[in-house]
């Protein structure tokens, strides 16, 4: 990562976490270039990401001011449990446990999920309610060989943290599918739709360290509520043979 790269995201992290609010302005580039001991170039770049990632806005003569945002940061390339985007953001969010019940999968939950036929899943429904807005469904199967016990508490707080720090497992990858679909009926029975039509979902196979899935996610988001955002970066180019 290059070096105004990880001035980004260290620039972001203060954001985000709310070390700088909406309406504050940022340290000024003189102040930043002292701060990271980089040229005034390399902090001109970072505070550009800043502002094509809609976090700050230049205004000639003040300086670079932190945007309100209105939209949620989703970032789509991370294994991030809800629990810990709604505290790294500092989200107001309140998860409803709509269901909890086990399955056997059938052909169809085959296809769906990756599990094999047959064996026994947890599924587990959950409302999550952003600013008064109920604005993602997660429905979760998760493999019961290797998560026994699912409580409706547990679903509450967290189920990676209940995974990783009671039964020690350790979440290693995702492969995630994200689509425009369709409203379908349980997403007008639990999302607070108004006049949209569509939803971003997100289907995740999740691993653990040793390759063995034990996760199939689908989350359904409000289009309005959520932006889907990556971080990516090129490698260098091999130099040529001649």
């Amino acid at each position: 990562m290059k070096k105004y790269e990880q001035i980004f995201k260290e620039l972001e992290h203060d954001i985000t976490s709310g070390i700088y609010q909406a309406g504050d302005y940022l340290p000024t580039e003189n102040e930043l270039t002292q701060t990271y001991h980089m040229s005034r170039d390399t902090i001109r770049k970072a505070l550009s990401l800043l502002a094509e990632a809609g976090l700050i806005q230049k205004i000639h003569g003040s300086g670079s001011q932190v945007i309100k945002r209105e939209t949620i940061d989703f970032p789509v390339s991370k294994l991030t449990s809800y629990k810990e985007l709604v505290d790294n953001f500092g989200i107001n969010s309140k998860t409803n446990v709509i269901s909890i019940d086990k399955l056997i999968v059938d052909e169809k939950l085959v296809a769906l999920t990756g599990f094999s036929k047959n064996s026994l899943v947890w599924r587990v429904i959950r409302q999550r309610v952003v600013d008064g807005t109920a604005s993602v469904i997660d429905i979760d199967y998760l493999d019961k060989k290797i998560v026994p016990n699912m409580t409706r508490e547990i679903a509450e707080k967290s189920i990676y943290d209940y995974l990783e720090n009671q039964l020690h497992l350790s979440i290693a990858y995702a492969q995630k599918e994200i689509t425009i679909d369709q409203l379908n009926d349980r997403d007008k029975l639990l999302l607070d739709i108004g006049a949209e039509h569509h939803v971003v979902s997100i289907k995740s196979k999740v691993y653990l360290a040793n390759n063995q899935q034990f996760q199939f996610t689908e989350s359904r988001h409000k289009l309005e509520k959520f932006r889907f955002v990556d971080f990516a970066t090129r490698k260098n180019l091999l130099p040529t043979k001649h």
